[in-house]
């Protein structure tokens, strides 16, 4: 989901600070409670957590609105101006900073205490939303993690097994086991595989492997869980990084390879599918429902809609495992369930959001597997109703218990960075910059990430 997000307007970080008008707030049982969110999944889901809420809480209405992701955070900031935020809503961490210095976000620590609400319950995420002044702003909503997808009938044809897929190995040196399968899967427009003589790499028909040369900094669901499985992170601390650590040789030699699999014709250059010639890029689960690519990594939010697709039986493997053959490494991120400071009724906003961290409303609104719940009991639950409607989520719930995932930083400055960033990485990937922008990305995220006001 954070890939998602980071495409979202720059110019939503921008908060005018306010006082937190009305966060002392009454008791109230009884009233409205505004939830927002940027997922139309989600704000149907806990609709019927709204409803079960309702009827335990006579006299009290959850109003949820949804609103598209690239009008979200404008809208949120807008509100926060004018005094009409909703009293809680869905917040992604690349924000998380921006919101709680200008004071916008009510600390929870005192609610959480007064209810003895347990933080242990949740597997993913708390961390992240515990700011700078060790206060506890946000209860984790759901998490996500990446895995590879693959059409089974390409991989039969290739003379591969799904065992194959999971215990793929991978290397920046020569690509591992992985980069064998990649190019024995990509199909030239004359039938010739990217391992045999006579491929014709500028005429592909189908790509081994979906884009993993992206603008993305962060590398979510694209380049982060091969280059992880190095030892490497994202920052020099694993919250509120002062540095992000892209002149580590391991980052160089995984960018060099991912963008030898670019050249070679195994994986799409960045930027080539788009929708109808313009910026939109065209989907994942689109690309490989239309035989463009064969396998690629993508969000477990997409799991149950690769499943759904009409005429293409899509298998789920874990990620790689790394150059020592045996570490899986991927980065887990967690959206956040914040109450505003100006809300005029903190403690019933509390007993709605910490309804919705229950295992009983998580496991309630996480039924589609389209999110995942961040309590195990509950993501325990989703997956058993999920894999009765045919969709297998084991590679994600093991990921979960056996130690692969780690947690996504919280950093400041989010949509700076992005600005930033995303250009050098596209420079890169495109071929007009070569090593040299790893000091450039280096020194920018520095000055960026320490950056006060």
């Amino acid at each position: 989901m954070m890939r998602k997000l980071l495409a979202v307007a720059l110019a939503s970080a921008s908060v005018v600070a306010l006082s937190a008008c009305g966060s002392s707030g009454s008791g109230a049982s009884s009233g409205t409670i505004n939830w927002w969110t940027w997922d139309d999944k989600q704000a149907a889901a806990y609709q019927s957590c709204a409803t079960a809420f309702e009827k335990a809480n006579p006299g009290v209405t959850v109003k949820i609105s949804q609103y598209a992701v690239d009008d979200y955070f404008t809208k949120l900031t807008a509100g926060f101006v004018a005094g009409t935020a909703p009293d809680a809503f869905q917040n992604s961490v690349q924000f998380f900073q921006a919101y709680a210095s200008q004071h916008q976000l009510l600390p929870l620590d005192e609610e959480i205490s007064k209810t003895n609400f347990d933080l242990k319950k949740f597997s993913v995420g708390v961390g992240a939303w515990k700011f700078t002044d060790g206060k506890q702003y946000a209860l984790p909503l759901d998490w996500a993690a990446s895995a590879i997808y693959y059409n089974t009938d390409a991989l039969t044809k290739a003379g591969y097994t799904p065992a194959d897929v999971e215990k793929l190995t991978w290397n920046p040196d020569d690509g591992g086991t992985f980069d064998k399968m990649v190019a024995h899967l990509t199909v030239d427009a004359n039938g010739k595989r990217g391992d045999e003589a006579g491929f014709d790499k500028t005429h592909v028909a189908t790509y081994g492997m979906g884009q993993l040369a992206a603008k993305d900094f962060i590398g979510q669901t694209t380049w982060n869980s091969f280059l992880s499985t190095t030892g490497w992170r994202q920052g020099d601390k694993p919250q509120w990084p002062t540095k992000f650590n892209y002149d580590d040789p391991n980052f160089a030699k995984t960018m060099k390879y991912i963008k030898s699999l670019t050249d070679r014709g195994l994986a799409p250059k960045i930027n080539s599918f788009s929708a109808g010639g313009g910026t939109a890029t065209i989907s994942d689960v689109d690309l490989m429902g239309t035989g463009k690519i064969a396998m690629e990594t993508a969000g477990s939010w997409e799991a149950a809609t690769f499943a759904k697709l009409p005429g293409v039986k899509v298998g789920i493997a874990p990620t790689v495992e790394g150059p020592d053959g045996k570490t899986r490494s991927d980065m887990s991120n967690s959206n956040g369930n914040n109450i505003w400071a100006g809300t005029k009724n903190p403690d019933l906003t509390w007993k709605w959001v910490s309804y919705m961290g229950s295992e009983e409303c998580q496991a309630t609104a996480g039924a589609s597997g389209s999110f995942f719940p961040s309590i195990p009991a509950a993501m325990d639950k989703v997956a058993a109703q999920v894999q009765k409607q045919g969709v297998d989520l084991s590679v994600f719930t093991k990921a979960l218990k056996d130690g692969t995932l780690y947690g996504a930083p919280a950093y400041a400055n989010g949509a700076d960075l992005q600005q930033t960033l995303e250009p050098l990485f596209e420079a890169y990937f495109s071929g007009s910059r070569g090593d040299d922008v790893f000091a450039e990305m280096t020194q920018k995220a520095k000055d960026i990430l320490n950056k006060k006001g």
